[in-house]
């Protein structure tokens, strides 16, 4: 049997495998939790965002969305807006409140540090599902910063709850049976 290796470059290793760059992704992660944290709070506090009289906002903004795809080059595609009308628009109180506690989890997620990777990654979908809505805001910025999040997982939460969880964690498949 032929063991292969695949060499990492420098540059890879160093930003998102080094221990040492674990100061640096928390600088990320704190700045893009608080951007997720305080956007979930807003729309907490919006009775139109959430709770049992939720979904106004969400319908203007759903209404918005659909209104840009005319044109040769639509801002949301067609397809995107078959999602919004057949799955969101019908059950908008829903997406709302999940919207919003989405916004809340990922921001406190990437605070404490906790299941970074899995945090950044649900971020960067919400930021991907704005984007195709015709939003640009700041949901590029996020991205991308989330897609980095995601792939430096590893040290990103270092400085944070995963240092702690991460040993649990991987005992825990041995334990359940779950790995041979």
């Amino acid at each position: 049997m032929t063991t292969h290796h695949i060499q990492t470059s420098s540059l890879s290793y160093q930003l998102f495998n080094n221990p040492g760059s674990a100061p640096f992704w928390l600088l990320i992660r704190l700045y893009v939790g608080y951007e997720w944290f305080m956007a979930g709070y807003e729309k907490l506090i919006n009775p139109v965002w959430f709770g049992a009289s939720a979904g106004a906002a969400l319908n203007g903004f759903t209404q918005g969305a659909l209104a840009k795809t005319a044109g040769l080059h639509p801002d949301v595609s067609g397809w995107y807006a078959a999602f919004l009308q057949s799955t969101v628009l019908p059950n908008v109180m829903v997406w709302s409140n999940l919207i919003v506690v989405g916004e809340l989890m990922v921001g406190l997620g990437l605070i404490v540090g906790l299941f970074t990777g899995v945090a950044a990654f649900f971020g960067g979908f919400m930021n991907l599902n704005f984007l195709l809505a015709g939003t640009v805001s700041t949901n590029p910025v996020l991205f991308v910063l989330a897609i980095g999040l995601v792939l430096a997982r590893r040290v990103a939460g270092r400085i944070g709850l995963d240092h702690y969880a991460a040993p649990y964690l991987r005992r825990l498949p041995h334990a359940t049976g779950l790995r041979s």
